[in-house]
């Protein structure tokens, strides 16, 4: 069974986690990163000024400590908000470190060997590495086969075929060898394997802003920037017009007008937006090494897929028992499962299936011993007591069991021979089936198309996404497997710089072009691709030429890949047009406050009461109420950063007129009641 993350309800353990880590995190490095909570910490650093100056003076300093508060209250709910944003992948990156500390590994040097702590491999050393052993780095197996247990990093707990040569032959460290061995040279040392990479890109340690986040961020500067201007020189007008400071024209009334004009809401959440992007894609077993290609993938037009690994399994699957003339398919059916008996691979295992659903259980042989597969003789089978009619069963490549039919005087059958050649050309592969060195039958195997891909390429129709299958395979193989899996082109014989061609063809077009493969040379065209995914089980060269791994080798995960960008997009749109909205209400609350203190002759005292629409009960209360108001709504909409705006199927000037309609009405609305609430609170106390 596979075994998937899932966005559980924070617990209090994850929240006080955040909220210690958020006030870690008010230092000089980590304002820097963030402008907008950076002037906000400089603005409370200036409140907190004036407020020791107040209290040495004996002035009244009392509205001017809580905003001070709140100040820092807005700049630590910013930090806290991302730091638990990041949090949320800190459980699986600690998964993914378990059982790797302190590995050994058996070094090879010429022809002797030595057990080595993992910690001392470089790349180019070759290890040896057999059934029950932990692979402790990174490699490429470059002699032998072996099953590998992949479900620390996939959660699939079926194990896989790795060999070495073609597009299978990648093992990754912390991965555990079932059968056989094999022989890996190592291509990163410790601590810089793909776990490793996987770790630092899960913890966020190193995500940098994606183009549209540093666009935003321009554009929230400037605005800044604007405001800043606007605040500095209001009290150059005061001057002028003579009104005289207070508490709320004063440098304290400045500096919580300069915070309520920013956009603080949205400068406090965008990192968390696209941290938590991330950690939506980590949910699905996908990590991206780039967020750019998150938000790429939000407005993908065309799907290259590979085939083998990608759209089908490629480990085979039997589909058909073939029995020589005369033989009936019950019988021989029953051979191909006493031969499969102690063949584990997964081969072996749906031949097993294919037999028990076709006729039922079948039972185990007394006193027979066991051939079990392996990777070297290419076959499997059983020995039966000698009192049986029958007493050796084999099933393997057809070579190899024609080869020892030949050996015993039985040539194999013409018809069998021309039938297994039919099966290969058209992209199956055959096992002969032998009793006693006479060939009986024959087992197909096929590259079957994973479930459910057919319904997932038609919902990519309906996301207006075109899917075309690029395979080196023959047309008839191509053609036949194109049409089970439903895709909307193939194309055959394909070489690694026709993916690459194909691809800028697109994109020539004006397409954005994603890539799925797994394969080595796949490398080019993932490379080159906007957002190119690779499979976990696929070779090095794959995963570090893509911007995106698949821990569950799903081909049609490039759905929830789009689904997360456009969900990344929906959000930031919604709370930066509400971040702005609610600024409008809380200059409502401020500006009447400050003109009330202001020289009746220079604003008429029944003009600014007529300007206090919320009726707030004295101008320090009002400005305290909007600072307040300005700090606690990063918490409250911090749940739709860290979930997304799921609003889906919906055109891009139906999305622009509900986010006006929902967060820009809302965001004026929502901060009126808010406020007076927390007026008529303070007003209380």
């Amino acid at each position: 069974m596979k075994s998937r993350p899932t966005q559980r309800v924070p617990d209090a353990s994850a929240i006080r986690v955040a909220a210690i880590e958020g006030l870690r995190r008010i230092t000089v490095k980590h304002l820097r990163r963030n402008i907008i909570m950076g002037l906000v910490a400089v603005g409370a650093l200036i409140t907190l000024a004036t407020t020791l100056f107040q209290i040495v003076l004996g002035q009244p300093w009392g509205s001017s400590l809580a905003i001070c508060f709140w100040l820092w209250f807005t700049v630590w709910s910013a930090m806290a908000a991302e730091s638990f944003a990041e949090g949320r992948g800190k459980a699986r990156a600690s998964s993914l470190r378990g059982g790797r500390e302190g590995l050994k590994a058996r070094l090879l040097r010429g022809d002797k060997e030595y057990v080595v702590d993992a910690a001392t491999l470089q790349p180019g050393d070759l290890i040896a590495c057999s059934a029950g052993e932990v692979i402790p780095v990174d490699g490429e197996v470059v002699a032998g086969v072996a099953m590998i247990d992949e479900s620390a990093i996939t959660g699939e707990s079926a194990p896989v075929l790795r060999s070495s040569g073609g597009d299978r032959s990648a093992v990754t460290g912390g991965t555990t060898i079932r059968s056989d061995s094999v022989t890996i040279c190592v291509q990163s040392a410790v601590g810089h394997g793909f776990v490793d990479r996987l770790i630092a890109l899960i913890e966020q340690a190193n995500r940098q802003p994606t183009p549209n986040e540093r666009a935003l961020s321009i554009v929230l500067q400037a605005l800044t920037a604007i405001f800043l201007v606007v605040v500095v020189t209001l009290p150059l007008l005061m001057w002028y017009a003579g009104v005289p400071a207070n508490t709320t024209t004063g440098v304290v009334g400045l500096v919580a007008l300069f915070v309520c004009l920013i956009p603080t809401t949205i400068g406090g959440l965008l990192p968390a937006i696209g941290i938590a992007g991330m950690d939506r894609l980590v949910a699905r077993n996908v990590v991206a090494l780039s967020g750019r290609a998150i938000e790429a993938a939000g407005d993908v037009d065309v799907l290259l897929l590979d085939k083998t690994g990608t759209i089908t399994y490629g480990n085979r699957k039997a589909s058909e028992i073939i029995p020589a003339a005369g033989k009936r398919h019950d019988e021989i059916a029953r051979l191909a499962y006493l031969a499969s008996i102690y063949d584990e691979t997964p081969e072996g295992e749906s031949i097993r299936h294919l037999v028990v659903d076709a006729y039922g259980p079948q039972e185990h042989p007394q006193q027979a011993a066991d051939v079990p597969f392996s990777a070297h003789t290419r076959l499997s089978g059983i020995d039966l007591p000698a009192s049986q009619s029958v007493t050796q069963i084999r099933k393997g490549a057809v070579d190899v069991i024609a080869s020892q039919c030949e050996a015993a005087g039985n040539p194999v059958n013409e018809v069998l021979l021309t039938t297994a050649s039919e099966l290969a050309r058209k992209g199956s592969t055959p096992l002969l089936i032998s009793v006693d060195d006479l060939s009986v039958g024959l087992v197909e195997l096929r590259d079957i198309v994973k479930p459910g891909i057919r319904d997932r390429f038609e919902r990519m129709r309906q996301y207006g996404i075109r899917t075309v299958m690029i395979t080196g395979d023959n047309p008839l193989t191509a053609a036949t497997i194109a049409a089970e899996a439903g895709v909307d082109e193939y194309i055959a014989q394909a070489r690694p710089e026709d993916k690459l061609e194909r691809i800028r063809f697109e994109q020539v077009r004006g397409n954005l072009v994603a890539m799925i493969g797994d394969g080595t040379n796949d490398a080019p065209a993932l490379a080159q691709a906007d957002v190119g995914i690779a499979m976990v089980s696929g070779t090095q060269a794959a995963r570090e030429a893509a911007t995106m791994i698949d821990l569950d080798n799903d081909p049609t995960k490039i759905l929830d890949v789009v689904d997360v960008g456009k969900e990344l997009l929906r959000t930031r749109g919604a709370l930066t047009t509400f971040s702005i909205a609610n600024d409008v209400s809380k200059y409502v609350a401020i500006l009447p406050a400050m003109f009330a203190s202001m020289w009746p002759t220079l604003l008429p005292t029944s003009i600014t009461e007529a300007l206090n629409v919320l009726q707030l009960q004295t101008p320090e209360s009002a400005i305290l109420s909007a600072v307040i108001f300005n700090a606690i709504v990063i918490g409250l909409l911090l749940p739709l950063a860290l979930r997304g705006n799921r609003d889906k199927g919906r055109r891009p000037e139906q999305m622009l007129r509900k986010n006006l309609l929902i967060y820009g009405l809302g965001g004026i609305v929502a901060p009126f009641p808010s406020i007076k609430l927390i007026d008529m609170l303070i007003s209380l106390l």
